[in-house]
Parts: structure tokens; C-alpha cells; sequence
């Protein structure tokens, strides 16, 4: 399991109304999704290399051989001399789970190659970094740059579903949140059964806490897709919430035989705790 998919768990059991990067938009999702306040955020986006923001979390060695990159970027002989500086930058920050810096370099490797490979890599990148971002400044910014270059992707190959569910839960965190739902719903349309798209409905549900209509969501998800350890746990959830005592402590039962993993297991014994 994902780093960002533990800690979307563990935010699970202090407060499901702030989940998933969404931490502005207030959805009501009756019908799926009928309608939806949302704060309003300025999602422009910055030339600034964000990479100078994590310095600070750095060892000397690290500077150093980011020092070195940068020089070859800005300076250096050749396209390709600064593509592979730019690629291993990104891979510097990858490690270090700087996504939006990891996203920055990506991006100036395709500005260089305008190669679809690395505006994908790009978007995923800064999609890492909007699922973990908290400050709303940050939220809208990595938002509009994962669908800058995510949907340079889809305008070549619509077809990528995984890639567009995605884009809409950007939308879903932006001034225009409507576009999110209407999208995601496209995807279940061309693929009903799409793991990312009832998860994230199912998530929804919860967030404009509409737990019925979540347990819904995540039954039909786990119909198919039984492996999905966060949907198994979010169905427990809806269900506590639901106050459907007996179905949630059989669906915690249930995530604690899948796993053995402290983090996922301490959430769970404490909504046990409290049945």
C-alpha cells in the first residue's frame, strides 16, 4: 500500500469531512451528485521552481548534487544534457517524496522533448503532490498543473480512464466542482465497474456525509474489486457512521484478517473500540 494511501487512512479516523485533498468543497451527492458549494480558491499557476522550498529538509550532500543538476539544467550543452539533468532531478525528489518538485523537472524535461511519456510522469507527479497538499494555495496550484498536463494525454488518448479519474477529482477542489462529478460519472458510464472512479464516488458520499449512499458506493466496488484494502476500510466506516453496528463490526473484523499492518490495524481497534 501507498504512503499517501496510509495516511488517507489514518486521517480516516480523526475526520472523514476533511478527506482526500478536498479540504474546501462541501458536496452533496444525493443522486450521485446534484450539487456543490465550493470556497472559492485562485488556482494559478507559478513558473517558481518549488524545489528551493525543500532545501531546508536537505542533507549537504543532497544540495550538493542538486547544485550540480540545477547548473546542467540552466547551462547545459545540449537538449538532452538537460533532459537527463532535469529527469534525474525529478528522481532525486521522487525518493524524497518532494512530488512538486519532482513535478517542476518532469515538466521542464518535456518543455524540452514534448514527449506525451513525460507530460504523463509530470501530471502524476503533481497529483502526488495535490493528494498530500493541505494549504489551499497549494491544493488549487497542483490541481490546475496536474490537469495541465494530464489532459495533454487524454486529448491524444481519451480512452485513459485512469488518467481522467484523476483530472476530475481536481475538479472536485476547484471553482468548478460540478465538472469533477460530471466526469466521473462519464468514466463509470464507459466503464461501470472502474476501481478509481466508485472508490472516489464512494468518498464523496462520505465527505457530504452521506453514509448510506457511501456504503452503496463501496459495496459495488468491492463487488468487483474485494482486494481494495481502503475500500474495505471505508466501508466500515460507512457503516459505523450509518450506525449499522453489527455490518461494521464485521467489516473491521474482515480488514483485520487482510492485513498486518499497525497503522491500518491502530484505526481500525479504534473504531472497534467505539462500537
Amino acid at each position: 500500500m501507498k504512503r499517501s494511501q496510509l495516511i488517507l487512512l489514518a486521517v480516516g479516523i480523526i475526520a472523514i469531512a476533511g478527506f482526500y485533498a478536498l479540504p474546501t468543497a462541501v458536496v452533496d451527492t444525493k443522486g450521485d451528485a446534484d450539487s456543490i458549494s465550493q470556497g472559492t480558491e485562485d488556482a494559478s499557476s507559478t513558473s517558481t521552481d518549488p524545489a528551493s522550498l525543500h532545501e531546508s529538509e536537505l542533507s549537504s550532500d543532497q544540495i550538493a548534487e542538486i547544485v550540480s543538476l540545477r547548473a546542467q539544467v540552466e547551462g547545459g550543452d545540449s537538449e538532452e544534457a538537460k533532459v537527463q539533468a532535469s529527469l534525474a532531478l525529478a528522481d532525486i525528489y521522487q525518493g524524497l517524496s518532494k512530488y512538486d518538485s519532482a513535478g517542476y523537472y518532469l515538466g521542464l524535461a518535456f518543455e524540452e522533448k514534448q514527449e506525451l511519456e513525460l507530460a504523463e510522469k509530470a501530471g502524476l507527479a503533481y497529483y502526488e503532490a495535490f493528494s498530500f497538499a493541505l494549504d489551499p494555495d497549494k491544493v488549487a496550484n497542483t490541481a490546475e498543473l496536474t490537469r495541465n498536463y494530464l489532459s495533454k494525454v487524454l486529448d491524444k488518448d481519451p480512452s485513459r480512464l485512469d488518467l481522467k479519474t484523476k483530472v476530475a477529482m481536481t475538479y472536485v477542489s476547484s471553482t468548478n466542482p460540478m465538472q469533477g462529478i460530471t466526469m466521473m460519472r462519464e468514466i463509470l458510464e464507459a466503464d461501470p465497474q472502474n476501481e478509481d472512479a466508485l472508490f472516489n464516488m464512494g468518498v464523496l458520499s462520505m465527505q457530504s456525509g452521506q453514509y448510506k449512499r457511501a456504503t452503496e458506493r463501496f459495496e459495488e466496488l468491492l463487488q468487483y474489486h474485494p482486494e481494495n484494502l481502503q475500500g474495505q476500510f471505508y466501508l466500515g466506516v460507512s457503516y459505523f457512521e450509518a450506525n449499522l453496528k453489527n455490518k461494521a463490526k464485521a467489516q473491521f473484523e474482515k480488514v483485520k484478517a487482510m492485513t498486518d499492518d499497525q497503522m491500518i490495524l491502530g484505526s481500525v481497534q479504534s473504531y472497534l473500540d467505539r462500537l
